[in-house]
């Protein structure tokens, strides 16, 4: 089998676009994967253009060979949105060896270590008695873990970290106070707090024990975690805006966080698995950051499957959207997921409909910005 054509496909995601790739061979048959880096989709396409030209030809089957010459073969490393279609076109060989042995993917990595996946929901609402009816929703409907972002009280646009901090902790509070202590709360600060900010909202967060809190710090300068853990009992997450083993190392090794946010459409599945390697001899879980699309669900569900260092993973909406594009899904019930056993990821397109999608770019990212109109972290 040898690869003929690898193309980008731009994909409706609800109001959004996802953006996917398709690996196709000249039996027939083909893998798909998710790029993690929507922002820059115009590069994302150049991208894959590039790398295509080095799988054209070669066997799919030789995925750990095909990860180290896409990596290596620009010399400089393989870092951000290249990372990213690195990743994308990992998890199609992936899909694609599991297409070809007639087995679901997580066979592949081992088989099934657990029955199913856990998984936490966005809260979307803004105001916080709005927020406590949306948690007491979905832990009716049987979602035991919620992840709240840490916003900023302000006008839309502005995020100022100092009102942020006090809005969070009495929204915290609100929240554990309405739904005990049965229900985990997870806190997304999401990069945008300074130092300072970062340990004094752990600190004030100790009491009510949430399950974890996510990028409380940028991740430009990963030691800064040291000082946070050293002033700071509340278990901390990070690790979604990195794509490499390399990246998550001092993370891991210093032992700086509980919970590795790991995202396959990053990494891709090679990568993931080491890094799931890696973690698990500090004694540190995969928390999969998992924000896009069906494919990157079921990547991630495989994996997470098959994994014995798992806590949770992200699954932003209730449901997977209405799609004209996809003809199967992973199975999706409240607080848990489970790959369709189907062989490979157990996703599969209608090529057709996936191409006659606009190749429009995804929705813009929000822009924030301080009081003082400097610009800061979404």
């Amino acid at each position: 089998m040898k690869i003929t054509n690898v193309e980008p496909l731009f994909v409706p995601d609800g109001a959004n676009v996802m953006l996917l790739v398709l690996v196709s061979t000249d039996s027939g048959e083909y893998g798909v994967g998710e790029v993690g880096m929507r922002a820059h989709w115009r590069t994302v396409r150049g991208a894959v253009d590039d790398l295509a030209e080095l799988l054209v030809g070669a066997d799919p089957s030789r995925i750990e060979h095909l990860w180290q010459v896409l990596f290596r073969s620009g010399f400089f490393p393989t870092t951000g949105v290249l990372c990213s279609v690195l990743a994308a076109i990992d998890v199609a060989l992936w899909d694609l060896r599991g297409k070809t042995l007639g087995v679901p993917l997580y066979q592949l990595l081992g088989g099934a270590s657990r029955d199913h996946v856990e998984c936490y929901v966005h809260v979307t609402s803004r105001d916080p008695e709005a927020m406590v009816a949306e948690c007491e929703r979905h832990v009716e409907a049987g979602w035991r873990y919620l992840r709240v972002p840490a916003n900023s009280p302000g006008a839309d646009g502005e995020y100022d970290q100092r009102a942020a901090l006090r809005h969070t902790v009495a929204v915290m509070q609100r929240l554990r106070s309405a739904l005990g202590h049965d229900v985990e709360l997870l806190l997304d600060v999401h990069t945008r707090f300074d130092p300072a900010e970062a340990v004094t909202l752990c600190r004030e967060l100790e009491p009510l024990r949430p399950y974890f809190v996510e990028d409380p710090l940028r991740s430009e300068h990963l030691d800064g975690y040291r000082m946070l853990r050293q002033r700071t009992t509340v278990p901390l997450a990070a690790g979604e805006q990195l794509g490499t083993k390399w990246e998550f190392r001092p993370l891991i090794e210093g032992e700086l966080i509980d919970h590795a946010r790991v995202d396959v459409a990053n990494t891709g599945l090679t990568e993931a698995r080491k890094i799931a390697a890696m973690a698990e001899v500090h004694h540190i879980n995969l928390a999969t950051h998992s924000p896009l699309g069906p494919v990157t669900a079921a990547a991630s569900a495989h994996l997470n499957l098959a994994l014995p260092n798992v806590s949770v993973q992200e699954q932003p909406r209730p449901a997977f959207p209405p799609s004209e594009v996809f003809t199967a899904l992973p199975r999706l019930a409240a607080g848990r997921i489970t790959p369709a056993e189907r062989p490979g990821l157990g996703v599969e397109l209608d090529l057709a409909a996936a191409r006659r999608a606009l190749p429009r770019g995804p929705a813009p990212l929000p822009q924030l910005q301080r009081p003082d109109g400097s610009f800061t972290n979404w």
